[in-house]
């Protein structure tokens, strides 16, 4: 049994390990423009069963409880919190933030990619993208800025409206959409604050804002991480409680067998 205890007291330092990557990863992203952070979920292993509960007993009844022994943890999945972050001001014509359901669809080329970052700009092209480190792409539907543009109107709605010189009102260019998942947390987190449709999440369902349970816009907003940084920093404390507690378990099975492994008989 000793044996077993030893990797039953891994199983549960290797999960807890995982675990303390997902929270370090949350807290990193503590100032992500629309991160959402993501929780582990643990499941027990398999277990040795020595008596089943319901065998007859030495008196010929029926026992009410049996004898078993778990063999150890895994991490079960990485849980997306698809929880609204705040809202932040920053007066960016171009910055946009969903208040409610729905991701932006990006075109990436060959794929489509979501995202709920709403930082977007607009390249020599005049088309308005999302950025990354190395890159834009493209909004989808895509959306082009004139040139002479002297001012860009996001409604609520997603008409997008330009103003131009020589004239007094707004003359709209495009209709910005929404995309839709009947589960949005099994989309793939693809990063640069994008998400990836799965078999999972299912197809997207495009529609306007403020439609078919979808959420608005707010121009001039972006939505921030939806990390709690409190939160994040007792689950780390208990973690490492809990990582302390397997490595006294596997310290104590190490001792057992020692002691086995020096008994002589006489």
């Amino acid at each position: 049994m000793s044996i077993q205890s030893l990797r039953t007291a891994a199983s549960g330092m290797d999960a807890l390990t995982f675990k303390l990557d997902v929270i370090a990863n949350n807290l990193a992203n503590a100032s992500t423009t629309a991160f959402k952070s993501s929780r582990t979920n643990f499941e027990d292993l398999f277990y040795q069963q020595y008596k089943l509960p319901g065998m007859l007993d030495t008196q010929g009844q029926l026992t009410t409880m049996g004898q078993a022994v778990g063999i150890g943890v895994r991490v079960q999945s990485t849980e997306l919190n698809t929880t609204q972050g705040n809202l932040q001001d920053t007066g960016g014509q171009l910055d946009l933030a969903i208040t409610g359901n729905g991701f932006f669809q990006i075109n990436d080329g060959q794929q489509f990619l979501y995202t709920r970052a709403g930082n977007f700009s607009i390249n020599a092209n005049g088309q308005i993208v999302i950025g990354s480190q190395d890159r834009g792409r493209p909004i989808d539907p895509a959306i082009l800025i004139p040139q002479d543009a002297t001012q860009v109107s996001i409604s609520s709605v997603g008409i997008v409206n330009v103003l131009q010189p020589g004239q007094t009102t707004l003359n709209q260019i495009g209709q910005i959409q929404l995309a839709f998942f009947i589960n949005p947390q099994g989309l793939i987190q693809y990063g640069e604050n994008m998400y990836q449709a799965s078999s999972a999440s299912g197809i997207a369902q495009l529609s306007i804002p403020g439609q078919n349970g979808l959420g608005t816009l707010r121009q001039n907003f972006l939505e921030a991480s939806n990390v709690e940084p409190v939160q994040e920093l007792v689950d780390l404390i208990t973690t490492q409680r809990n990582y302390e507690l397997d490595s006294q378990s596997l310290q104590v099975a190490d001792q057992t067998l020692q002691l086995l492994s020096n008994l002589r008989r006489f």
